[in-house]
C-alpha cells in the first residue's frame, strides 16, 4: 500500500480507508490533519476509534449507520456535516464526511472509504456566496430603480417635459445601464478567476500607452491634468499581452487612486529585460497596516472619510488578472503616505491561451 499511499497523499481531501474488518489501511495527509493524529497512529486500528463522529443529535454516527451490515444494496453515505470527537466525546470539530462501500461479488463491504473535509472552508464558501448575493442585489437595485423610474414617467409623461428634460433623462438612464453592464462583467470576472478559465488573448502591449490613456479618459471625465504623473525608466521589451485586461489593470489602480486617495496620481513605469514593473501612488492617507493583508479579497472596500462605495470586487479582480499574466502585484505605502500597487507583467513570446 506504499506506492497508493504516496499517491493518496497528493489528493487535498481527507481519506481513510478501512479493510473488510474495519481495520485502517490508509490515512492521507490531510486526513491524519484534519484528524488530529499521525498516520503511523491511526493505520491497523478500528475505523471508529480514529474518526470518532456524532451527528447533531448527538448519536454515535457509525452505530447510527452501521457501514459493515444493513442492506447489502447500498452504496455508502452522502456528504453531511457531523461532529469530530474527542476524548471523552466531547466534539472537537465539524466535518464534512462521505463515505462509500467498496462490496465482494457476495455483496460483503470489501472496503470502507471515508472522504473528509473541513466543514470551516464549506462555511466560508457559503458566507462568500451569500456576500456577493447581497451585495449584488444591493447594487443593481439603485440603476434599476433609477432606469425603472425614468422610463415609467417619459413614457406617462413624453408630451410634458422639454427635449432638454427628455435628454437629462435619457442620458442618466443610459449612464446606470452602463452602470450594470460593468457589474455584470466584474461579476463574470469573479467567476473564471475562481474557475481558473480566465482566458488571455495576447498581443504586443506599449504599456506607457496603455497608462496614458488611463489618465486622458480620467481628465475627458474632469479630472485636472496636473493631476496626473507618469515616470518612465529603462527601455521597454516586447510585451505580449491581453490589452484589455492590462487596461483594465491599469484603470481600476489609477480609479482606485482617485478615488480612495489625494493630491497626485503617480504610475512609475520600469522597463527591464524580463518584463515591466509598474507602480500606482497616490498622495492621501494611505491603508492601515493592519488592513494590507485583505486588500485583494473579495468585498473589501477602501474606506476613507467614511465613504465606502462599489462591489469591492475591483482589487480582487486586478490581482487575478495580472496572475493570469504570470505576474504578480502586492501594497504597501508610497514615500508620499499614500498607498502603492506595484505589480510586475513579464516579457515574452506569444501563448495561445483558451
Amino acid at each position: 500500500m506504499s506506492d497508493e499511499s504516496a499517491l493518496y497523499d497528493e489528493l487535498p481531501d481527507g481519506l481513510l480507508v478501512a479493510d473488510d474488518e474495519g481495520t485502517v489501511v490508509v490515512l492521507n495527509r490531510a486526513g491524519a490533519r484534519l484528524l488530529g493524529r499521525a498516520t503511523d497512529e491511526a493505520v491497523g486500528r478500528d475505523f471508529r476509534d480514529v474518526v470518532p463522529l456524532a451527528d447533531p443529535s448527538g448519536r454515535d454516527w457509525w452505530a447510527c449507520t452501521d457501514p459493515y451490515g444493513g442492506l447489502r444494496s447500498r452504496t455508502g453515505q452522502p456528504e453531511r456535516q457531523l461532529s469530530l470527537l474527542g476524548p471523552g466525546g466531547a466534539p472537537l470539530r465539524d466535518l464534512l464526511v462521505t463515505a462509500r462501500y467498496v462490496r465482494d461479488d457476495g455483496g460483503a463491504v470489501r472496503r470502507l472509504v471515508i472522504g473528509l473535509r473541513d466543514a470551516a472552508a464549506r462555511d466560508r464558501l457559503e458566507r462568500n456566496r451569500a456576500d456577493l448575493i447581497s451585495t449584488v442585489a444591493h447594487e443593481l437595485r439603485s440603476p434599476l430603480t433609477s432606469v425603472k423610474g425614468f422610463t415609467a414617467t417619459l413614457l406617462a409623461k413624453w408630451d410634458r417635459f422639454t427635449d432638454e428634460q427628455k435628454k437629462v433623462m435619457l442620458e442618466t438612464v443610459n449612464a446606470d445601464a452602463d452602470r450594470v453592464t460593468r457589474l455584470l462583467a466584474d461579476l463574470l470576472d469573479v467567476s473564471r478567476i475562481d474557475a481558473g478559465r480566465l482566458e488571455l488573448h495576447r498581443q504586443v502591449v506599449d504599456l506607457e500607452r496603455v497608462v496614458r490613456k488611463a489618465f486622458a479618459g480620467r481628465v475627458a471625465s474632469g479630472e485636472p491634468e496636473s493631476r496626473f504623473v507618469l515616470d518612465v525608466s529603462g527601455e521597454a521589451p516586447e510585451m505580449w499581452l491581453d490589452p484589455d485586461k492590462v487596461e483594465q489593470i491599469v484603470g481600476n489602480l489609477v480609479e482606485n487612486a482617485l478615488k480612495y486617495g489625494a493630491g497626485t496620481v503617480t504610475v512609475a513605469l520600469d522597463n527591464t529585460p524580463s518584463g515591466a514593473e509598474v507602480v500606482v501612488s497616490d498622495e492621501g492617507e494611505g491603508i492601515p497596516d493592519e488592513l494590507l493583508a485583505r486588500v485583494f479579497t473579495k468585498f473589501w472596500r477602501r474606506g476613507d472619510g467614511g465613504r465606502r462605495s462599489g462591489t469591492g470586487l475591483g482589487l480582487f479582480i486586478t490581482k487575478g488578472l495580472v496572475e493570469a499574466h504570470g505576474g504578480d502585484i502586492t501594497v504597501g505605502r508610497a514615500a508620499s503616505g499614500g498607498a502603492e500597487f506595484r505589480f510586475t507583467l513579464p516579457a515574452g513570446a506569444p501563448s495561445y491561451e483558451g
